[in-house]
């Protein structure tokens, strides 16, 4: 879901290194010392799920891991995020520089919305919020870097409703796993998740 450098308007890419940078502020600034070590961690996981490509109809599809990310690290996952996207741009040349911002905003964002909405039901309905926090935060992904191409230009539409569609399955996929890798942190580290919102 990384977009590439050259495609996206200018005002696109500016308005959302804003907003990312918001958000990295807001989740550098929550960051305690404590939580560096599970912060990097976990920004080692979205690197490396997002590495593993996998070909379907005219692109690639690839998992996110975002869902879970947000539920651990709420706020700091806009900081997780970022450094392991910057990484992917310098190292494999997935996205860019110049598209940090937006690929950022795309992947962090819905992070933090499902983390709102799905971290308070985690100790009463664990595997369902948790599927439902990872379904949703790649469905919103999606519908974001489908907007950054529709605000670009409009002849976008028809790419934008593959990437959207060419996700599907991979919605599925990741809130299973969400699922089971919550049930599993309960289990083992039940103080991980954040039941609160701070």
């Amino acid at each position: 879901m990384h977009i590439s450098e050259g495609i996206l308007s200018g005002q696109v890419l500016i308005t959302t290194s804003a907003l990312s940078a918001v958000g990295f502020y807001l989740g550098f600034k929550k960051l305690d010392y404590d939580l560096i070590p599970q912060t990097g961690i976990l920004a080692a996981v979205f690197f490396v799920a997002s590495l593993v490509h996998v070909p379907l109809g005219p692109g690639n599809v690839h998992l996110v891991l975002n869902g879970i990310i947000g539920l651990l690290l709420g706020w700091k996952a806009f900081p997780a995020i970022m450094v392991a996207l910057m990484l992917q741009a310098i190292l494999f040349q997935f996205g860019g520089i110049t598209t940090l911002g937006v690929n950022t905003l795309i992947m962090a964002l819905p992070a933090i919305i499902c983390y709102f909405i799905f971290s308070p039901m985690l100790h009463k309905y664990p595997f369902p919020a948790a599927f439902a926090c990872g379904f949703l935060s790649v469905l919103l992904s999606a519908l974001l870097a489908a907007g950054a191409l529709l605000f670009t230009e409009g002849d976008f539409f028809k790419i934008a409703s593959i990437l959207i569609m060419a996700h599907i399955p991979i919605m599925i996929i990741e809130g299973t796993i969400t699922g089971f890798l919550v049930i599993f942190i309960k289990k083992v580290r039940p103080e991980m998740l954040i039941s609160k919102p701070e």
